[in-house]
Order: C-alpha cells, then sequence, then structure tokens
C-alpha cells in the first residue's frame, strides 16, 4: 500500500516541527528515544510548549512510587486550570473568538473569549451558593451548546469534578451514572432538536434525579424555550439556569487545584456490569488533549475546530479542554452532519471558515453512498487544512474518497486511535508527512506502544511484519485514567492484570514493513477461524468495495467445523433493495466477493440484508450489539445507542429466520 501525501501545509511550517527545533531534537525518531529514555524531559517540555503557568511549580514530572498503574503526574505542583484555560486569554485578547454554535435548526451563538470568561465566573459563583464545592460531582446533561463548556469551565474553578452525559441517554441510564457518581448537581436542558424534531429531556431527567436520591439541584437550560414551572420536590430543587446565571456576579478569586484533583468522570459503556466511570485529573486530560492537538492535528492559536461528537463521549471533552488550551476557536453543531441534505456538513465548514474537521468512517461512508449530492460545492472547502477521524477502523475505498474527492489531496487525514481511558490518542498521523490509506504514521510521541503475542512477547523486537497481536503500553502519560471511580480493583483488572507492568489496550494491531501502524479492531470482536485469527475489519472492508453494501458489520458465530465462522450484516443502497432480485443470489455474489479477498477458507457463513445498523451518534457501529442480538445473548448498556430501532428490526429479522415457513 503506498503512502500518501496531502498538499497542504508542509512539515516545517507545523508546531510539531517547531517543537523539534526548539527542544533540540532531530527529527521525531529523536523525539521518540527521548520519551523512551528520558521521559521526565519530554514530558516537562510538553508541559512547556503548551505554555502552562503553575501558581507552584511541581518537584518531580512523574512520582512512580504507587506503581506504574497510579503515577503522580507533576507532584507537588498547584496550578489553576481555568486560568490556562479562559482566563489568560480573555485579558490578552479578549475579543478573540472562543465559541462558535450551530443549531439543527441553523441558529447561532457566538461567545468571544471575555464573554465565555464572563459566563463561567458566574455559573461558579451560582454553584458556590448551591453548596458545591471541591469535589463535589455535577452531571451534565445536555445537547452540543455552549453551556456545556461554561459549565466544565466553572467546574475547574470549584475543584468540582464533571460528569458528562450522552444526550440521548434515557432516564435508567442517567440515573445508574447518577447514583454511582452520588452528583449533587444535574444540568440539563428542555430538549434539543434532532433531525428537525424537537426531542424531551426534562422528563427524562426528572425520571432520573426521581431515581437519584442524593440529587439536591436541576438546572434547567432553555435550549427550546418550552414553557416549564419549576417541578415542587422533596428530593431536589429546580433552577432556571440561565436566571440563575445571570442574578450571580462573576467569581473573581484565583482557581488554584493541586494537580492530582479530579476534573472530569467519563463514563464507558460495557457489556457486562455497571459503566465504568474513568477520573481524569487537572494536569492530565487537558494536558494530553493539547499534546495531541499540537503534535498530530497542527492546532494553533486562532484555528477553528470542529468535531461530530457528543459531549458524552471522551471527543466532547476533549474538544473544549484540548482546543482551549491551544487557544484555538471551538465551533459546536447540534444537529446531524447530512440534515436537511447531505452536504450540510460542508456548508458548515464554509459558514465557520474551519481549519479542523472531524468526523468518523461511518459519516464518510454515508457521504459517499450519496453520490454527488453528499459532495462539496466549490470553494466550500477553502478554510479547510485538517481532518480527523476516531472511534472505528477506515475501509479503504472511503479513506481515499475523502482524502481524493472530497479534499482533493490538500487536506490530510489525521487518524486518530486512543480511548476514554488514554484520555486522547495512541496512535496517529502527523500534518504534512506522509501516510498510508486507513493507517497511523505511528504512536504519538510519549505514548510507548508495542504490539505483543499471547506470552506478551515484543512482535516489533522480533522483527515481524505484519503480524497481529495485542497493542500494549508499556509507560504511563498525564491523560491516563487516574483508575475507575470508587473501583480501583476493576481498573487494575480490566488494563493491567494480563501482562505485568503492561497496559492492555484491547485493540489488536499490526506494523507493515514501512513502519506503519494498522488497528485490526477490539480484540474481543476478533474472530479464530479454523486456527486463525481474524479481524472483522477484513470482512468489512471486503464488504463495502462491492457497489451493493453501504455499510458492514461482521461478527464470530459458533461453528461445529471450523470452531468460529464469520456472520456479516449488511445494509444496501435503496435502489439495490427496491429492485433486488431474491437476497440468496446476491448473498452467494457477496460471500464470493469477500472470499476473493480474505480468503476461500475464511469466506463468511451468511452475509444478510438489514435496514440498519445499531450505532452511536459519532457512527460508531456496536458490533457487540450486533452480535448479542444474533446469538440471543444479553446486549448490554444500550443507552448510548442513536438508533435503538436498528436493534429492534434486527430482533424482528432473526425470528422471522427461525419461523418456518
Amino acid at each position: 500500500m503506498n503512502t500518501c501525501l496531502a498538499r497542504g501545509t508542509r512539515f516545517e511550517y507545523t508546531a510539531l516541527h517547531r517543537f523539534l527545533r526548539f527542544y533540540g531534537h532531530a527529527d521525531i525518531d529523536a523525539l521518540n528515544a527521548t520519551a523512551r529514555e528520558e521521559p521526565s524531559r519530554f514530558w516537562a517540555e510538553v508541559e512547556d510548549a503548551l505554555g502552562l503557568t503553575w501558581h507552584r511549580r511541581y518537584h518531580t514530572v512523574c512520582d512512580l512510587s504507587h506503581g506504574m498503574q497510579w503515577p503522580r503526574w507533576f507532584a507537588g505542583g498547584e496550578l489553576d486550570l481555568y486560568d490556562n484555560l479562559v482566563g489568560r486569554t480573555a485579558r490578552e485578547t479578549p475579543d478573540q473568538p472562543a465559541l462558535i454554535w450551530e443549531g439543527d435548526d441553523g441558529d447561532q451563538r457566538r461567545f468571544s473569549y471575555r464573554e465565555l470568561d464572563d459566563a463561567a465566573r458566574r455559573l461558579s459563583t451560582a454553584l458556590a451558593r448551591l453548596g458545591v464545592c471541591h469535589g463535589e460531582r455535577i452531571a451534565m446533561y445536555l445537547p452540543m451548546v455552549p453551556e456545556t463548556a461554561v459549565v466544565f469551565l466553572a467546574a475547574a474553578r470549584l475543584g468540582a469534578i464533571v460528569l458528562p452525559l450522552f444526550s440521548g441517554y434515557g432516564a435508567d441510564a442517567v440515573a445508574n451514572r447518577l447514583n454511582d457518581s452520588e452528583a449533587m448537581v444535574m444540568i440539563c436542558a428542555d430538549g434539543y432538536l434532532r433531525r428537525g424534531k424537537r426531542v424531551d429531556m426534562l422528563g427524562e431527567a426528572r425520571a432520573a434525579a426521581a431515581a437519584a436520591p442524593a440529587l439536591a439541584h436541576l438546572l434547567v437550560v432553555p435550549r427550546l424555550g418550552t414553557p416549564w414551572a419549576p417541578q415542587q420536590s422533596g428530593q431536589w430543587r429546580e433552577w432556571d439556569y440561565r436566571s440563575l446565571v445571570a442574578a450571580s456576579e462573576p467569581d473573581m478569586e484565583p482557581a488554584v487545584n493541586g494537580t492530582a484533583t479530579p476534573l472530569l468522570i467519563l463514563y464507558t459503556s460495557g457489556t457486562t456490569g455497571r459503566p465504568k466511570g474513568v477520573v481524569h485529573t487537572h494536569a492530565g486530560f487537558p494536558i494530553k488533549a493539547a499534546q495531541d492537538m499540537l503534535m498530530c492535528f497542527d492546532l494553533n492559536r486562532g484555528d477553528r475546530l470542529m468535531w461530530i461528537t457528543d459531549m458524552g463521549w471522551m471527543m466532547g471533552p476533549w474538544l473544549v479542554f484540548g482546543g482551549l488550551l491551544r487557544g484555538a476557536t471551538l465551533v459546536f453543531f447540534e444537529g446531524t452532519p447530512d440534515h436537511p441534505t447531505p452536504d450540510r456538513i460542508w456548508q458548515l465548514v464554509e459558514r465557520h471558515q474551519l481549519t479542523h474537521l472531524g468526523l468518523s468512517p461511518t459519516l464518510a461512508r454515508l457521504l459517499m453512498a450519496a453520490g454527488e449530492a453528499g459532495l462539496p460545492q466549490a470553494g466550500q472547502l477553502d478554510s479547510l487544512r485538517v481532518f480527523g477521524s476516531t472511534g472505528e477502523p477506515w475501509n479503504e475505498a472511503p479513506w481515499q474518497w475523502l482524502f481524493d474527492t472530497v479534499g482533493q489531496r490538500n487536506c490530510p487525514i489525521i487518524n486518530y486511535s486512543g480511548g476514554t481511558e488514554i484520555g486522547g490518542g495512541i496512535l496517529g498521523c502527523f500534518v504534512g508527512l506522509p501516510q498510508k490509506p486507513c493507517g497511523f504514521a505511528g504512536p504519538i510521541p510519549g505514548m510507548l506502544a508495542d504490539v505483543v503475542d499471547t506470552d506478551g512477547g515484543s512482535l516489533l523486537d522480533q522483527g515481524t511484519d505484519d503480524e497481529v497481536g495485542e497493542l500494549v503500553l508499556r509507560a504511563p502519560w498525564p491523560g491516563m485514567a487516574h483508575g475507575f471511580w470508587h473501583d480501583g480493583a476493576r481498573y487494575l483488572d480490566t488494563y493491567w492484570s494480563r501482562f505485568a507492568d503492561l497496559w492492555v489496550h484491547g485493540d489488536w494491531a499490526r506494523v507493515d514493513a514501512d513502519g506503519h501502524w494498522f488497528i485490526q479492531g477490539r480484540s474481543d470482536d476478533t474472530l479464530k477461524i479454523a486456527g486463525k485469527r481474524v479481524g472483522p475489519a477484513e470482512y468489512e472492508s471486503a464488504l463495502v468495495t462491492h457497489p451493493d453494501v453501504v455499510e458492514a458489520v461482521a461478527i464470530g458465530v459458533p461453528d461445529p467445523v471450523k470452531g468460529e465462522a464469520a456472520m456479516c450484516f449488511v445494509t444496501t443502497p435503496k435502489t439495490t433493495a427496491e429492485a433486488d432480485a431474491p437476497w440468496t443470489d446476491r448473498e452467494r455474489e457477496l460471500i464470493a466477493h469477500v472470499a476473493v479477498r480474505v480468503g476461500k477458507a475464511l469466506a463468511p457463513a451468511g452475509v444478510h440484508r438489514v435496514s440498519d445498523l445499531p450505532r452511536t451518534r459519532n457512527g460508531k457501529i456496536l458490533r457487540r450489539v450486533v452480535r448479542a442480538v444474533w446469538l440471543g445473548t444479553d446486549p448490554g448498556d444500550l443507552g448510548s445507542l442513536e438508533n435503538p430501532d436498528a436493534v429492534d428490526a434486527l430482533h424482528r429479522y432473526r425470528e422471522s429466520l427461525q419461523t418456518p415457513a
């Protein structure tokens, strides 16, 4: 597979190149060697390059006296994270745009750094009057509205902890997280717009609050302006968010906290058990997010960044903390990027003069399937320098479509893979340097990544090219999870129990002969057919090269001969579905199509056409849900689903196959 080099920004003009020259590193390989051999020097250079100001400077960059599972970063230090994020920029360049918001209906709101600073200081005062203090938990159940950034900032001032919740959660999912965290305050919206339809949030929030005894206050943001009266409850009191903030004077006191002060609890959904509350700290998550934005994305002061996400997913807080620490302008979008027309996302780029746009491979596939309607018009992407992508593996056809047809080979696709527990990325690409379709240029500096075999031996040290193994990390980093909320044992069991002193991330990865990395999917998704390990992405990539397939997902099912077999599910263009021959004919064609690409011995046992596939709001298809429905097992937490109807349809389809004709 040949490398590609975008014609846009040259490497010598990037922030990463300036970093290398300023701190005396010959190239990225030399920088990685410093991170490996002199980690304290490397991370001190990172925080210096980010321009952090300290109330009291740290005495140790990384204290490992409690083991590498529990590092203490910038030990002994104290900082005003709020001032680093907003305060100093509001003083230096008060009118610089900080945040631009566009609603599903096209409404817009804009905040300068001065205005964002004032709003956050007022909310800080209001929350303090309600009794919120250091260590208290604030649940944030909001769509992508400007108030989300204000809540993060106000909580950072108080040393309180925010738990951002997916705006599509129902009452039960919200209540579970309220009770796990024992949140004192929840900030919700009256609702939001989704594809032109009004979605109620206040009703769900009240139902969740009724099941959460620790909750004392419910603040309601009037996104839709729906008339409402504060509900009388002996348990919690309701407040109009904007009236409460407007009546509060801005808190002008310094907001100094220790480096290990908890900042966020980011909940991740699992297949079993209660959701995991990943804890991040003041000197962890923001530093890692901003470092990745500097080194991978070349995000600089005044750039404009939008990511299609939700604040309940890691990329939402990542956008806020990393973007503000880099002095950028954040662009929030409430709606769906293909509504009311498939080119809505390109309209957003032009209207808000975006320099950086983050989207999922699934969105690229959907826009590609829309044909001419999914393409940008001439000049719409003139401001854009960088595409970002995360959340799932790419297939080559949509990657090439985005790079060649949409971006005209001018914008690199910064493929980015990490996770909630990472606080950012493990692997990435770099602006101005070659990349391979669907791959990663390598580990992000400071991330000591490796690929190991079943015994924990390094496949890279063995000189084994293209062999799939477990992705692991051999050293801690600032954005690393500070454990799970009130569940340290589960944290250790999840990441540290398999190999001594190795973080096992749960992804399959391989490195080719040229040193480019590829993610092959989650290791618990991997199929083992007749003794051969195969990533589901291989089947999915093969299927979407067929003109009659829009999306695909592959799962493993028990097989009496091979032990396990691949079962695939696809969506097709509507025109194809309506005019199709009997599906059995098309199924045989698709099985043969895949067999040519993955090998006859690995051909799927079946290819089923479905109306939709279960996905999260950021476009990630949930294989575990498809597998659970197909095998009749518990699918686990479904609160993150964007389209629960897809699960119901899959159930009905499975039942129809089991019902005798």
